[in-house]
């Protein structure tokens, strides 16, 4: 109940003393967000366009599918405004792209390993394979994370990039593969239809999830269009948390599964939302040391670098 005060309180605030994110007279703004698939991670975005949250802020929004893996470029080049990706803009920025992080939606990740019945154990992924959303996102990195665990060889099974987690869902249940990285409410409705959730592995590694990032151009250029962008989202989290049960038909409605694998979907959500739309520089520290891992990262290369949260309201 503290943090629907909370979001409440900060949008009061947003009325009273900052008229400037609302419309103006000359029309709205126009922004460009790219999106790799249908996720109910991204509600917040679905909500604050079906209900006209970002029209309320003076804002007219595209939101324009394509694979994670060209967002970055896709955001340098002014094709699009924002992305969703966290994981996918800090691993951008520290291999050169001038992106930040402005918002964070999620503390921690759902990521499930859903598999046929046919998988008893770890070693019976071996030569079989395998779905993820794309190499180096953030089902990817868990993924790598729980073959590790399992003394398992990434070499020893067969990564298949779907683009999304939609696709991943699809390719599971069509038996292209034997198992996908899923997260609510795919997870709950490849149950449904005889699959298993062989293990959760959303706590296998430090990797931020969902968010708004942006170019540091657009930042400096563009700070009233990200706020008035931060702002509608925000409304939407905070919608979502006070309005269950027609959040609840949504996702039934949006992902095509009953009401209760849409309510457990929003309880999962709901659950993980951040309190003020950070991000814990500790986790954004222990992404940079996965990536160097596997990259070369400046040993300089902190946090305060990558995460710009000085456009979220006060409080």
């Amino acid at each position: 109940m503290r943090q629907i005060n909370f979001f409440t309180a900060v949008f009061v605030a947003l009325a009273w003393l900052c008229p400037a994110l609302a419309g103006s007279a000359e029309g709205p703004q126009k922004i460009r967000i790219g999106f790799p698939s249908l996720a109910f991670s991204y509600m917040p975005f679905y909500v604050a366009q079906e209900k006209g949250l970002l029209k309320k802020f003076g804002l007219e929004a595209e939101y324009i599918q394509m694979r994670t893996g060209i967002q970055p470029q896709a955001v340098i080049n002014g094709n699009i405004n924002f992305f969703p990706s966290v994981s996918t803009g800090i691993a951008a920025a520290a291999s050169g792209l001038p992106l930040v992080t402005v918002l964070n939606f999620y503390n921690g990740t759902p990521w499930v390993l859903v598999t046929n019945k046919s998988i008893n154990k770890p070693q019976d992924l071996v030569g079989k394979n395998l779905a993820v959303s794309g190499i180096r996102t953030s089902p990817h990195w868990f993924l790598q994370a729980a073959l590790k665990k399992w003394e398992i060889q990434e070499k020893q099974v067969s990564l298949i990039s779907t683009g999304g987690t939609s696709s991943s869902f699809a390719a599971l249940t069509s038996n292209q593969v034997v198992g996908a990285v899923l997260t609510p409410p795919f997870d709950d409705k490849a149950v449904s239809l005889g699959y298993q959730k062989f293990m959760f592995i959303g706590d296998l590694a430090p990797i931020p999830y969902v968010g708004l990032v942006t170019s540091q151009a657009e930042v400096k250029s563009s700070r009233d269009r990200i706020q008035k962008t931060i702002a509608a989202l925000l409304e939407a989290v905070a919608w979502l948390r006070a309005n269950r049960a027609e959040s609840a038909k949504m996702i039934a409605a949006k992902f095509k599964v009953t009401p209760a694998e849409a309510e457990r979907t929003h309880e999962t959500m709901v659950g993980m939302f951040t309190r003020d739309g950070r991000l814990d520089p500790q986790v954004a520290r222990g992404y940079l040391d996965l990536l160097r891992q596997e990259r070369p990262v400046p040993s300089d290369l902190g946090p305060e670098k990558l995460l710009d949260f000085s456009l979220l309201p006060a409080g």
